[in-house]
């Protein structure tokens, strides 16, 4: 691959035919490398009926836009996204490549970079360009640490995004006109067959594509009081969310559980009721745009990212901002 062409970014589309928020912070990060290298963004979109959710991801930035439309792709296994991505690379020649972070692009990302015999940086939290490199910023130690990564010897480049890391691009833009991308899959690539889909039980609303967001820790003090964050996240129609230390005790189910070993969210407004703010759980929502603590401890880390912040019992503190909200929001 000696002719290099720009940037390839991978985009996601939800259950409900839309892309997906964390295509649009992807294309933001693919938008940035591509104007360090001085060369163009593509987007692929893989998947069956996905033209218009292509065309609103090419209005966010990208310069050409690839669709891999075709029915065998309606629930994309890792075997065929494999397969489609690295007929995209061969099409385009990219110098990077960039692939949602999410449980799909963790998946196939690394086999696609095993089959092109190149690396992949995971996880990444911020890329920037050295003399036509790129350099991947990526957390290691629990979050703790965070070291850059380069790839000089890799062609292309590959790395996975990580959600919430990047702010997301606008889909204010013309789109270029979609470019079908031919699929062509053998035998070993639809060798797993979806027979069918069934949503799990996430709570009031998923997780991800929650707008806002109420998490309890472990100043709750006991299951029971998780109403308070219930009660909390009814008025405001949020998801409702916990740390790994709740879910470990057993008060809550794992499919809530926000950080490093759970969910990572990027909410409008995230609501931290009673939680410290170890790392491990920053690392899964310190991309919400605004981040409200709630903790007694003065000096929690929590505090260190939060946007506004309220010291005093949570006991006191919750029920009466629950209270205040039900008058003004007439519920």
């Amino acid at each position: 691959m000696a002719e290099q062409n720009g940037v390839l970014v991978v985009g996601e589309v939800g259950g409900d035919g839309a892309p997906r928020p964390v295509s649009f912070e992807v294309l933001a990060a693919g938008r940035r490398v591509a104007d360090a290298l001085g060369q163009p963004l593509t987007v692929l979109l893989m998947g069956s009926g996905v033209a218009d959710p292509a065309r609103e991801l090419g209005a966010a930035g990208a310069d050409r836009v690839l669709v891999a439309d075709d029915d065998r792709l309606t629930a994309l296994t890792v075997e065929a996204a494999s397969a489609v991505l690295i007929e995209a690379i061969e099409a385009v020649r990219p110098a990077v490549v960039l692939v949602p972070g999410t449980t799909a692009g963790r998946d196939y990302a690394p086999r696609v970079a095993a089959r092109l015999q190149v690396g992949v940086a995971a996880d990444c939290v911020d890329l920037t360009v050295e003399d036509g490199t790129l350099v991947a910023v990526r957390p290691v130690i629990g979050g703790r640490v965070q070291v850059a990564v380069r790839l000089p010897g890799s062609r292309p480049q590959i790395a996975t995004v990580r959600p919430g890391s990047f702010d997301r691009a606008t889909a204010d833009g013309t789109s270029p006109e979609p470019e079908a991308l031919a699929v062509d899959l053998g035998p070993d690539d639809l060798r797993v067959v979806v027979r069918e889909t069934r949503p799990a039980e996430t709570g009031p609303a998923n997780l991800e594509a929650a707008q806002t967001i109420v998490s309890g820790g472990r100043g709750l003090k006991e299951p029971d009081n998780f109403k308070l964050v219930e009660e909390l996240a009814g008025v405001l129609d949020a998801a409702v969310g916990a740390t790994r230390a709740v879910v470990d005790a057993g008060w809550r189910p794992h499919h809530e559980q926000i950080g490093q070993t759970g969910r990572t969210v990027s909410p409008r407004l995230y609501i931290a009721v009673g939680i410290s703010g170890a790392v491990q759980h920053n690392v899964g929502m310190q991309g919400s745009d605004y981040i409200v603590a709630i903790n007694r401890d003065p000096d929690a880390p929590i505090f260190k990212i939060a946007a506004f912040g309220i010291v005093g019992d949570l006991f006191e503190v919750v029920p009466a901002v629950t209270a205040e909200l039900r008058d003004a929001l007439g519920k």
